[in-house]
């Protein structure tokens, strides 16, 4: 029933909750008329209802629900919230300085037609890749190279990013076979490799190798059909190569769910299929090494103490904190985290939120989070209470990542993985104790992008905030060189 007047006084406060209506009525087939006859309300009710000038009842909302066949969810505001914010990002660029959008008109657009809103979206990525496949070709033209296999506009990656997010980072069906191979191959917590090994030698007639580092066509894992033998890199840690052996599995044996999965419409090429086959894979894998329940029953216990969880399951840092992202099994959720991976140069490589928090897809990031100054201390957490330019706080911590696969002369590149949670799930963490995570002292202002961050005095700002108008006064300097004389 929470959910429920959670909901219903969503539809209150948002006036722009009709066009949900609309639009799933609409998908559904039905004219108002119709839709209003199933209701039992009349059509004039029902259409004052999809304009936003009437509250919708709690009672009627769960018939809405039933009749129109979806869950309560769907009339939740996640999806709308995060494709605004994308639109914001979008209309954040430059090239609309001449055509500027307020947020309510931007957020009308995408509640009246999100179709309309994905359209844009996908136009403007397809921009941003004509731009990136631009510059490429002139930089290969300018060193004399062949012009030939320009890029494609839409990026695999950040399809397999918004299927992951769509799906909540949570696949049922994967954990359900993780828990059956489990049992198949008597994966207790000894001999794990071992255990493994067997299975598939017995039931997908696999026969594992360790290769020597060094020889031609060396890789971490490579798995070949027609010999049936799978060889992994001796470069490997033992972690890893249980990850490996687990993946490897899912990609022979359950390859319907990953198929099944591959189809959404949401990825839009083979390399994008061919991508998510990967992530899920490796999703699988993680939950065969970490059970859900058990998983979900340390962490609660460890107050998600993320070395000891690692520990006690035998992965590494990176791999325990997205074990944590995937805890969202209904009435058995853990705590809904944020996870960033970023490098020293601030490429976002991987990036998921149940949090709440927005991150930049299209320009520049914060460089106020924590995950940057986290670079500084190699290997040691770092925490921040973090407040976004809407009053929302949400509680972080970052580290760096080493891989540690390669020899003396190999290079290790350095990334920092950032995991956060809104800040009333802070005291569940480990991490909060001794902090007062509501003081003002302990909160650090950050933001998504310095275009649409209004926070115009911030010694970090690179660029004009799309949100204040730029004035610049030669006989002043603030904090920032888009700050505003005082006064104005």
């Amino acid at each position: 029933m929470a959910a429920v007047k959670k909901l219903a006084s969503e539809a209150r406060d948002t006036p722009r909750f009709g066009a949900k209506i609309r639009t799933l009525r609409r998908c559904a087939g039905l004219s108002q008329a119709e839709l209003a006859q199933r209701l039992d309300v009349s059509p004039s009710y029902l259409n004052l209802l999809e304009h936003d000038k009437r509250a919708l009842p709690a009672p009627l909302l769960i018939k809405l629900a039933r009749v129109l066949e979806v869950d309560l969810a769907s009339f939740a505001g996640e999806d709308d919230a995060r494709l605004v914010h994308d639109l914001l990002e979008v209309f954040s660029d430059p090239l609309f300085e001449d055509a500027p959008l307020t947020n309510t008109e931007v957020r009308e657009v995408a509640s009246a037609s999100p179709a309309a809103a994905r359209a844009v979206l996908q136009l403007y990525r397809a921009y941003r890749g004509a731009q990136v496949a631009t510059d490429a070709l002139s930089s290969r033209l300018e060193a004399g190279d062949d012009a030939g296999g320009a890029s494609r506009s839409s990026l695999p990656s950040e399809e397999v990013s918004d299927l992951l997010q769509q799906h909540m980072n949570y696949f049922p069906a994967l954990e359900e076979r993780a828990e059956q191979l489990r049992r198949e191959a008597g994966l207790g917590e000894l001999d794990r490799f071992g255990a493994l090994v067997r299975h598939l030698a017995r039931a997908c007639d696999v026969r594992v190798e360790i290769a020597r580092s060094g020889q031609p066509g060396a890789a971490l894992r490579r798995f070949d059909p027609r010999s049936r033998v799978l060889a992994l890199s001796e470069l490997l840690p033992t972690r890893s190569r249980l990850f490996q052996l687990a993946a490897q599995v899912a990609l022979i044996a359950h390859a319907d769910v990953l198929d099944g999965l591959g189809r959404d419409p949401l990825l839009t090429s083979a390399e994008s299929r061919a991508l998510a086959r990967v992530a899920l894979a490796n999703y699988f894998a993680a939950a065969v090494w970490m059970p859900y329940a058990e998983f979900l029953r340390a962490a609660e216990e460890l107050r998600y103490d993320i070395d000891v969880l690692g520990r006690r399951f035998g992965v590494g840092f990176e791999q325990t904190c997205h074990r944590l992202t995937t805890l969202r099994r209904p009435g058995h959720e853990g705590v809904p985290f944020h996870m960033v991976r970023i490098d020293v140069a601030g490429n976002i490589s991987k990036r998921f939120s149940a949090s709440g928090i927005r991150f930049a897809r299209y320009a520049g990031v914060c460089p106020r989070w924590n995950i940057f100054s986290a670079f500084q201390t190699p290997n040691m957490i770092r925490v921040q209470v973090s407040r976004m330019p809407d009053g929302a706080s949400f509680f972080c911590i970052a580290r760096t990542i080493q891989k540690d696969s390669g020899g003396y002369h190999a290079q290790q590149p350095v990334q920092a993985i950032g995991l956060g949670c809104a800040v009333e799930h802070g005291p569940r963490l480990v991490y909060s104790d001794g902090i007062d995570l509501h003081s003002p002292g302990q909160v650090t202002p950050v933001g998504v992008t310095c275009r649409l961050c209004e926070r115009t005095a911030c010694e970090q700002r690179a660029l004009p905030s799309l949100k204040v108008p730029l004035r610049v006064d030669p006989n002043y300097r603030g904090l920032s060189l888009y700050a505003p004389p005082p006064g104005e």
